[in-house]
């Protein structure tokens, strides 16, 4: 059986492409979990990519993450600067958990610049755009490999 990694999307990520492609680029989410998908398979996991504007269910992927056992790629956009909730459901996930940004929020508006998530994370990933999803699925391969061996 493959290792399964979850790429989980926050808020808004559904209109990536058309949402101030100044900061956020023209690639669409369609676009990104084709890429990431592809490349998963590639490095031999089994991906799930999922996309929610609604915190709570963000929190029941994380926790079905979490009772699959599975590793997290998370763009957890809006949900990362205020909930406790996702924040709570992501230090559950024992294997490796790898956050996104697309853009860099450390050079952002100071209400985008402090990620909650960070905190439960194993790693970040910020500011180099939608390849951001490909590094971290790198990442957690890397990760899931070094275990195994």
């Amino acid at each position: 059986m493959k290792p399964l990694v979850y790429v989980l999307n926050g808020s808004n990520l559904n209109m990536l492409g058309k949402r101030e492609p100044h900061l956020y680029g023209t690639t669409t989410l369609a676009q990104v979990k084709e890429r990431t998908e592809a490349l998963a398979a590639e490095l031999g996991l089994e991906c799930d990519f999922r996309q929610t504007n609604h915190e709570g269910v963000m929190v029941d992927w994380l926790q079905e993450a979490f009772e699959r056992d599975a590793a997290v790629v998370i763009n957890p956009a809006g949900f990362s600067f205020a909930s406790i909730p996702v924040l709570d459901a992501v230090k559950l996930i024992r294997q490796p958990v790898i956050e996104v940004h697309i853009t860099n929020i450390h050079q952002r508006e100071e209400q985008y610049r402090h990620s909650l998530i960070s905190l439960a994370a194993r790693g970040v990933i910020c500011g180099l755009g939608v390849d951001g999803y490909l590094l971290a699925v790198r990442a957690v391969a890397g990760a899931i490999q070094r275990v195994q061996v």
